[in-house]
């Protein structure tokens, strides 16, 4: 592997540049229109444009990503997160005209990145999976699949993706006509395919992942698990590592199913396997395994001392795991925000515009991977991510206190961002108490916030 065309953009296109740059390979990112004067348009070693602004004009066309690749002479193509990062259709490609893909094969990757099959395979292997409907395209199947459940509340889910996208808590039928096709075309715009499909809700869960790495040589590895249970509309603001407050023979379980579902499936990459902890039962189910490198890795690789994108890299090029599950040794405490360019106090409206003052905070236990220089356009057509603050301590406190400062020190002007939220719900006493579940954010602290005012760190 020699040049890698890096499908993607914003703060994980730059992540993926930088791993580039370690491993000796040369960096070609594929852009479009609206990015060719992005921060990772900067750092790459070359630049090719694919289309206009329209993501299904440029990041998610398969065919101008294998052109780009072709007429650049890249040997291999990383997909990041989002976009083709999950459609077995690009890997097909990949492998008709002799391009690396950097995850798992086309074969592997319908197994496993289809939500629907991930859970098959976890079915047939015996971890606990929760009654659910098969794949959904039309609203009446869905109506009659929801009768066969009988158990509402119910989660309607998008098959091809994650993110929160199309995802929809229904409460009965009328919900389901309210909110079947809205789901559908929410997730034709995400990935391509508006597939989708449900499951039993849990009530009281906290969302808990394990991050796993497989070779090409039958080895599979995990890094431990992540807290993502910080959430709002199933969109994650906050990730920590490890989890806290579970059953030590919990979390053992849970990491245990993530490697044997990953072996079942002949997993190959980088992959995240999740899981819903009902709280009151102690009990877990299967969610889905996500066949790619997550936007929260980072927290993982703050506590292992592992790069998670190198080891990608390497995987991809027939080489072994640099490491064996006796040697992973998971330290300390590590937390993630999610910095977006969103008026948090007007609904999370997203809030393009130019930046203007960007001043990162500094130290030894403090990482920011992010899109944002002065300068820097925030652009109205993706995801509102532009950057990501993680920090390392000690313990959970240690580390809540750390980047409490960070994000004090954090400038950022021209746009709004949810810095202050942030801040806000890392001084808070039931986060800092711990554990909390997945409806806390909305149920019980933005109430509050909201009824406040706080403002302080929303610029």
């Amino acid at each position: 592997m020699h040049k890698v065309l890096i499908a993607n953009r914003g703060e994980i296109a730059v992540r993926l540049i930088r791993a580039c740059f370690d491993e000796g390979v040369q960096s070609v990112l594929a852009v479009s229109a609206a990015d060719v004067d992005s921060k990772a348009a900067k750092l790459a070693d070359r630049i090719v444009v694919i289309g206009p602004a329209p993501a299904g004009e440029s990041y998610l066309s398969i065919d101008r990503i294998i052109a780009a690749a072709l007429t650049t002479g890249c040997d291999a193509i990383h997909p990041g997160y989002g976009f083709l990062s999950e459609r077995p259709e690009l890997v097909d490609a990949c492998e008709e005209y002799g391009i690396t893909f950097v995850g798992p094969p086309a074969e592997v990757m319908r197994r496993s990145g289809s939500k629907l099959g991930a859970r098959q395979m976890a079915d047939s292997i015996g971890i606990p999976t929760g009654q659910g409907t098969l794949g959904l395209t039309d609203l009446e199947a869905a109506i009659v699949a929801a009768e066969d459940l009988s158990n509402y509340p119910l989660l309607l889910k998008a098959s091809a993706g994650g993110g929160g996208r199309g995802m929809t808590i229904i409460q009965g039928p009328d919900d389901l006509r309210e909110h079947f096709m809205r789901a559908k075309s929410e997730a034709e715009r995400a990935f391509g395919d508006g597939t989708l499909y449900m499951e039993p809700y849990i009530e009281n869960a906290r969302h808990i992942e394990v991050q796993i790495l497989a070779d090409t040589h039958g080895t599979v590895c995990h890094l431990g698990e992540r807290d993502c249970s910080a959430q709002r509309r199933y969109q994650k603001l906050i990730e920590e590592a490890p989890s806290v407050g579970l059953p030590p023979s919990l979390v053992n379980q849970v990491r245990d199913a993530a490697v044997q579902l990953a072996e079942g499936l002949g997993y190959v990459g980088a992959g995240t396997v999740e899981f819903l902890v009902d709280v009151k039962k102690e009990r877990f189910i299967f969610l889905e395994l996500n066949a790619r490198v997550q936007v929260e890795h980072p927290v993982t690789e703050m506590i292992s001392g592992l790069d998670i994108v190198r080891e990608q890299l390497r995987i991809a090029r027939g080489e072994r795991l640099s490491f064996q599950q006796k040697d992973v040794e998971l330290s300390g405490y590590a937390i993630e925000c999610r910095i977006n360019a969103e008026d948090a106090r007007n609904g999370f409206m997203p809030t393009p515009g130019t930046i203007h003052e960007w001043v990162e905070p500094n130290g030894s236990n403090i990482r920011v991977d992010t899109l944002a220089f002065p300068g820097a356009k925030v652009v109205p057509y993706y995801d509102s991510l532009i950057a990501k603050v993680i920090v390392h301590g000690d313990t959970r406190e240690e580390a809540i206190d750390l980047m409490l400062r960070a994000l004090a020190k954090l400038k950022v002007s021209g746009i709004s961002t949810t810095m202050g939220l942030h801040r806000a719900i890392l001084a808070n006493e039931e986060f800092r108490a711990a554990p909390i579940t997945t409806k806390w954010l909305e149920e019980r602290f933005l109430p509050g916030w909201n009824a406040a005012g706080d403002l302080a760190g929303i610029e």
